[in-house]
C-alpha cells in the first residue's frame, strides 16, 4: 500500500514530527511511506473561485506547490493527516492543503483509507471534537475507511510526547494497519 502523510507542523522536530516518524517506523515495514511536511511547500489558500471545476484537467488557477502535492495524493491508496492543535482545529498550513482538494481532481485519487495524529497542549476532553467532526464527514462523504486515530493531549514544548505513550501507539497503528483495516 502507498501511504502518504500530510504533516502540517511548522515547528521541525517538534511532538508532531515525533509522532509522524513513529508511525513511519511502524508502516514502513509492510508499505510505501512518504511525508509532506507542508510547511516545505508554498501552498496558498483556496480562492472558491470554482475556476478548477471549469478548466481542462481541472488546474487550479493559482501558481504554487499545490500539483505537486496533487500527484502525491493520485499515487496513493490511504492518506494520514497529521497536525499540531491550534484554537481546536488543525495547522493553518494542512487547512490550505485540505481546503484546496476542494477540486475535481479528488476523483481521480484512489485513496481508500484515513488515518489521524493529532497533538495539543491542552488536556481538555473537547479539544478534538471539531477536528473529528470534519474527520468524520470526511470519511463519509469520500467513503473511506478510517484505519485509526492517535490523539495526543498535554504536549506542548518539543519532547513532551516522549512523557507518554503516543509514540508507541503511532508506531503500532501504523505496524498492525493490515489488522485494523
Amino acid at each position: 500500500m502507498n501511504i502518504l502523510i500530510l504533516s502540517g507542523s511548522p515547528r521541525k522536530g517538534g511532538n508532531t514530527d515525533l509522532l509522524v516518524e513513529a508511525f513511519v517506523k511502524g508502516a514502513s515495514q509492510k508499505h510505501h511511506v512518504e511525508v509532506v511536511s507542508v510547511h516545505d511547500y508554498k501552498i496558498n489558500p483556496c480562492l472558491g473561485c470554482n475556476a478548477c471545476f471549469k478548466n481542462t484537467d481541472n488546474i487550479c488557477v493559482q501558481k504554487d506547490d499545490m500539483p505537486l502535492v496533487y500527484k502525491k495524493m493520485k499515487e496513493s491508496d490511504m492518506l494520514v493527516i497529521a497536525s499540531p492543535v491550534y484554537f481546536y482545529g488543525l495547522s493553518a498550513q494542512l487547512k490550505a492543503v485540505i481546503d484546496r482538494c476542494h477540486n475535481p481532481i479528488r476523483d481521480t485519487f484512489h485513496i481508500r483509507k484515513m488515518a489521524l495524529l493529532l497533538v495539543g497542549a491542552a488536556t481538555l476532553p473537547e479539544l478534538f471534537d471539531s477536528i473529528l467532526t470534519q474527520y468524520q464527514l470526511c470519511l463519509y462523504f469520500f467513503k473511506l475507511k478510517d484505519a485509526g486515530r492517535v490523539l495526543v493531549r498535554g504536549t506542548k514544548d518539543k519532547g513532551d510526547i516522549k512523557n507518554s505513550n503516543a509514540l508507541k501507539e503511532a508506531f503500532e497503528l501504523g505496524l498492525f494497519l493490515d489488522n485494523r483495516i
